[in-house]
């Protein structure tokens, strides 16, 4: 049997680990990600958070939670998807400015279908919205909370 010994099989491997290779540079805890801030956003002016927060705001980003098309007591709105979809950014809309942004400072959207038959349609009301056209996913779910068929989050700037 043929042995070969790991120092001779594997001289430039032994040299990268050896004790000599410079060790990476460790964040100090005192690094701005260490003691960044998380505040709990909620408007009135939106659906009623169940039981997450409506967003969470930091120092560089406001975090939406998905919107269902609700009214303000949390009543689902009834009609077409492009009043659903409305109803939902509407929701957006009122948290991002409790939040101190703006539908105008959102950066990315993700828009939950439970038939993607209904993309043109609220793709429409989007349009109106987001005229600044944010990065976006949408994607087509099986089901969404109490039954709705639309269900639209972001992320914005503060």
């Amino acid at each position: 049997m043929f042995s070969v010994s790991p120092r001779r099989a594997f001289p430039i491997l032994l040299r990268a680990v050896s004790s000599k290779t410079p060790q990476l540079p460790i964040r100090p805890r005192s690094h701005p990600l260490h003691t960044m801030s998380a505040t709990p956003v909620f408007s009135k002016n939106a659906a009623p958070p169940d039981p997450q927060s409506q967003a969470i705001k930091t120092p560089t980003t406001i975090y939406c939670s998905g919107q269902i098309p609700c009214d303000v007591e949390g009543n689902l709105i009834e009609g077409t998807i492009q009043e659903k979809t409305a109803a939902c950014i509407g929701n957006l809309k009122a948290v991002l400015e409790e939040a101190g942004s703006s539908i105008e400072k959102v950066v990315k959207v993700n828009a939950f279908l439970t038939d993607m038959a209904n993309f043109a349609a609220m793709n429409e009301e989007y349009a109106k919205w987001f005229v600044h056209k944010p990065a976006r996913s949408c994607v087509a779910v099986k089901q969404l909370p109490k039954g709705v068929d639309v269900e639209i989050e972001c992320i914005a700037l503060p």
